[in-house]
């Protein structure tokens, strides 16, 4: 089976702050209440809810792009990766959170909030009510009892930690929890990090029900390791990482774009998936990409045309520039010459523009972005303009990862919603695992175990097929695996800069650029280079406060003062 098909239940827990008035204690007409679903099935439902979540989506299918597990908008546009896109007056929040200006009524702000607290409580009620039945004769056998604990642990663990990296001041809720309102002052890691632990000790390497969409010991293993990670906990991440690699092919056996191919998901490359299903549910698409539909080029004859979003920035293209030997510019100096396709050219010389093919690039680049005259994926070569909603905005690239093929259109894509697809988003993949593990290596001050798995790496996206125009390689493309790491700083600089290449788009890079201390100056420096083609970048220095989002003032209000600001937002 592979994949779950998401319920949503509406679920009335009654709890110490549930109104007394006898009138509202009648059982609510359209709705599930806990003694209807003190059974294994009513159990096994609400867990599949709680899986239901991860898509970032309750009902509908527009407005959940602030919660798509992608991140393209909180981990991509707000780092040095990517534009909003689209037109300066569509979505304007997303304009301020690109510009490091957001207020704390931002919508998208409000729906990752919310739609990952609604994930949280139907967790909380899936452990309540396991624990109501565990309490009858018609009780689990206690492995499977453990296992629905350990999954929706799991995916608890997973809304808490998606809420603490964004917001940093969160509030710990649990199946416990009977207050109105909680203090979000408290640091919620090292509940993360035990519900974690006791889905590593009570998962196993299958997957649960032998559903490939769920959780199992190797996910869990992964996200505490990434945890740990966020933690500086290096040596508590490296074996945990080990144990995920140990269990997989080795990585440049398995190809690159496997990861981002819709007929090829659940494969080694994945991790942890969330998984999107459209066509089957009778849902025009609620329980596919939502949170992605916006980010497709932008021409009423392609493939999928909605809506111009999502355009990886001039900053990020140049970054995929090697040197003679075939290594990456990790001194920044990618940027000197920038490559800019056919941005600021005359119309006649834009009209007749060329790919230059003999820029040395990183071929992970044509399999990252779409740039003009480069073939993107089955769709043709990538026009220009012409795909591009607003140029003058967003630039000349656009993002691949999140498309898919012509040619899968069809059975993949949202009934009368083809810009909502049935295309998986790793939450964590391979790649990211290899590099977490070189990441813990580097800290700990082993440096060649460091090396070689940046070599790994490397030497998959070398085996990368070559984008062609006209029987002639699109450019100079080279891959080389690094001869040494001389020291620690070098092979430090070197992770993140793979980080950077491998991962880019995937919603990683704003969190990292965080996590190591370094967001602030990288994204001055960014802001300085990039203004100098928008304008709308122009001056713009990040504070320290940016670091984190400001947390939405309705949560604020509704808890009637008990939630406070983060620093430096009103």
């Amino acid at each position: 089976m592979k994949k779950i098909n998401y319920i949503i239940f509406a679920i009335c827990i009654l709890t110490a702050t549930s109104c007394s008035k006898s009138f509202l204690e009648k059982n609510p007409q359209g709705e599930l209440i806990v003694p209807q679903l003190t059974t294994q099935e009513g159990v096994e439902a609400t867990l599949t809810g709680a899986y239901g979540l991860l898509n970032g989506n309750t009902n509908g299918t527009w407005g959940n792009y602030g919660a798509a597990p992608s991140q393209w908008l909180l981990g991509e546009v707000t780092s040095d990766n990517a534009h909003k896109g689209s037109e300066n007056g569509d979505q304007p929040n997303m304009n301020l959170l690109e510009r490091h200006s957001p207020t704390s009524t931002n919508d998208n702000l409000e729906n990752l909030w919310t739609r990952c607290f609604e994930g949280i409580q139907r967790c909380n009620n899936t452990i309540r009510i396991l624990a109501l039945v565990q309490a009858t004769e018609k009780k689990f056998p206690d492995s499977r009892a453990n296992e629905i604990m350990a999954e929706a642990r799991m995916l608890r663990a997973h809304y808490n930690f998606f809420l603490v990296r964004a917001f940093k001041n969160v509030p710990l809720i649990t199946e416990s929890t009977t207050e109105p309102a909680v203090d979000n002052m408290k640091d919620i890691y090292p509940a993360i990090v035990d519900d974690l632990k006791f889905a590593v000790a009570n998962l196993t390497p299958a997957f649960p029900k032998g559903q490939k969409g769920r959780v199992n010991q190797i996910a869990a293993k992964a996200y505490l390791g990434k945890v740990y990670l966020y933690q500086k906990n290096y040596l508590g991440a490296l074996p945990l990482l080990n144990d995920v690699i140990a269990s997989r092919p080795s990585i440049e056996t398995i190809p690159y774009t496997d990861g981002f191919d819709v007929t090829k998901e659940n494969g080694p490359e994945a991790v942890f998936a969330v998984q999107h299903s459209v066509g089957t549910d009778g849902s025009g698409g609620d329980n596919g990409n939502v949170g992605d539909m916006l980010n497709f080029p932008y021409n009423s004859s392609l493939p999928i045309t909605c809506c111009g979003f999502f355009q990886p920035s001039i900053d990020l293209a140049n970054s995929f520039k090697v040197t003679a030997a075939g290594l990456p510019y990790l001194d920044g100096s990618y940027v000197i010459n920038p490559y800019v396709s056919d941005r600021g050219l005359n119309p006649a010389d834009k009209a007749a523009y060329q790919v230059d093919k003999t820029i040395p690039f990183d071929p992970r680049i044509d399999y990252t972005m779409g740039r003009r005259g480069v073939p993107f994926l089955d769709w043709g070569n990538m026009a220009g303009d012409s795909w591009i909603r607003d140029a003058s905005n967003g630039g000349p690239f656009l993002a691949i990862k999140n498309v898919i093929k012509a040619s899968e259109i069809t059975g993949n894509t949202g009934p009368g919603n083809t810009n909502v697809t049935g295309l998986n988003v790793n939450i964590i993949r391979l790649g990211d695992v290899y590099l977490m593990a070189a990441e813990c290596e580097v800290e700990a001050g082993s440096i060649p175990n460091a090396l070689a798995l940046v070599n790994k790496v490397r030497d998959r996206a070398s085996k990368l097929p070559k984008k062609q125009i006209g029987g002639v390689d699109a450019a100079a493309y080279k891959v080389s695996p690094y001869p040494s790491f001389p020291d620690q700083i070098y092979a430090r600089n070197a992770v993140r800069f793979e980080r950077r290449l491998e991962l880019s788009l995937e919603g990683h890079r704003f969190y990292d650029l965080v996590r190591w201390g370094i967001a602030k100056q990288r994204m001055t420096d960014y802001f300085a280079f990039e203004g100098g083609y928008f304008n709308y970048l122009q001056g713009i220095v990040m504070e320290d406060r940016d670091e984190y989002f400001p947390i939405p003032q309705t949560q604020i209000d509704r808890s009637k003062g008990i939630l406070k600001q983060n620093l430096g937002y009103q």
